[in-house]
């Protein structure tokens, strides 16, 4: 039983998903199979500037450029628009390919507490040239939500470019929490990942007109590689069609979300507070996170533990994430290993 995966809506595993990109794909018997090169040179389409057209308006934003992966689109993004001079100021816990874009650009960089203002602030005293702050709605390995209204007024306050990474909050939270809480006005470059709630792959870097065109130009990872090819392209397109048809999934999702909490009574370790399908478990230990991993791996739920030094020493964890398609059923069977593990 699927505890793992960042499947959260189904999307991967959706029949009404899957035939309905092999209708888009019946309806251009004429596109080839693969893309043929880079966007820059003979990897283009209208379908994919369309595409791209569209999901920008969606999340409310002037325009999108799509990307072959969530790695590629941080790596670009982070490693072409810093300067020398500049400086990135990012949460601690941000995601890896982040962290190796900034290393690629030339600019200072800066790391602040978890979800930490006053931290934040400290470091933006410290800071020259453009200053991007860094951060993501929902973090992959707690699962807790970005205070996005405090740091969206804090980085006007001090005229920093805020780029809000969404790849675990699109399709659980709408369109992601930016679009929920309105505050497309003060973001300047919005993350969206097609690999988790979508369910298929690829991202796409969301904001103004200047930003596409700049990227076009000046991120290697977009323009030195071959370009996702129609059916990549046509899955994302039917995935945002099938989110938009309704919210069932979502609704299903939050549901189960708050089953496991609610029912979630293990006195000795701790469930670290989220709202999203991501919650973990901290067991203090590596041997004892592969120890409660274990058990449930033999009771048939798929869950794996996460150590150190992935993450800090004292805080290995146990990762659970669910799921619209998990059942009260199989929510209760995980409970009941966990809540009685006591080693």
């Amino acid at each position: 039983m699927d505890f793992c995966s960042n499947d959260y809506l189904g999307f991967a595993r959706s029949a009404k998903l899957r035939d309905a990109i092999d209708q888009e794909l019946a309806d251009r018997p004429t596109v080839l199979n693969g893309s043929t090169g880079s966007r820059l040179l003979a990897g283009n389409t209208d379908y994919a500037e369309k595409l791209e057209a569209e999901i920008a308006g969606v999340h409310g934003y002037e325009a999108g450029l799509i990307y072959n992966s969530g790695y590629d689109t941080n790596l670009g993004l982070f490693s072409s628009l810093p300067q020398k001079g500049d400086t990135i100021i990012t949460d601690e816990l941000v995601h890896a390919s982040i962290i190796d874009g900034c290393r690629l650009s030339h600019a200072e960089r800066f790391r602040f507490k978890h979800n930490d203002i006053n931290s934040l602030e400290d470091k933006l005293q410290r800071a020259k040239g453009n200053i991007y702050i860094a951060i993501e709605s929902i973090y992959s390995m707690d699962g807790d939500v970005a205070p996005l209204i405090a740091i969206a007024a804090i980085a006007e306050k001090y005229k920093a470019h805020l780029i809000v990474d969404e790849a675990h909050a699109t399709g659980v939270f709408g369109y992601g929490l930016v679009h929920q809480l309105g505050l497309q006005g003060k973001v300047f470059a919005q993350v969206v990942t097609f690999g988790k709630a979508l369910g298929c792959h690829g991202a796409i870097v969301l904001g103004s007109n200047l930003l596409r065109d700049y990227l076009i130009n000046f991120s290697r990872s977009f323009i030195y590689t071959t370009a996702a090819p129609f059916h990549q392209l046509a899955s994302v397109k039917m995935a945002y069609r099938l989110l938009q048809q309704n919210d069932m999934h979502a609704r299903l999702l939050h549901h189960h979300i708050n089953y496991f909490k609610a029912n979630f009574t293990n006195k000795y370790y701790r469930l670290i507070p989220s709202d999203s399908s991501i919650q973990c478990i901290i067991m203090g230990s590596n041997d004892k996170a592969k120890a409660l991993a274990g058990l449930l791996q033999s009771g048939g739920f798929d869950v794996r533990p996460i150590l150190s030094p992935t993450v800090a020493a004292g805080s290995e964890r146990v990762r659970i994430c669910i799921h619209s398609y998990n059942t009260e059923l199989e929510i209760a069977g995980l409970l009941a290993i966990i809540n009685t593990f006591t080693a």
